[in-house]
């Protein structure tokens, strides 16, 4: 169980549904990830830290397989869950 409150799909309406689907349509897997999840409280939160996230992973010299190898070298550093 998370200890950060946050919404789930079925309990998702206005803001927090739009960007649940906006999410959800640029996602690779069709979901929300969790580390989105935890900002729903904050719907334009969440959305300020995807497009984020969007812009981190797309681009320059490094393949999108290689800003997610770097990732997740750097969480497994730091014990992280993601």
């Amino acid at each position: 169980m998370p200890r950060i409150k946050w919404i789930e799909d079925g309990e998702a309406d206005g803001p927090t549904a739009e960007a649940f689907a906006g999410i959800r349509s640029r996602s690779l897997a069709g979901n929300v990830p969790d580390i989105l999840r935890t900002m729903s409280q904050r719907p334009d939160f969440m959305l300020a830290i995807d497009a984020a996230s969007q812009m981190h992973f797309s681009g320059g010299y490094l393949t999108r397989a290689q800003h997610e190898m770097i990732a997740s070298w750097v969480s497994a550093l730091n014990r992280c869950h993601y």
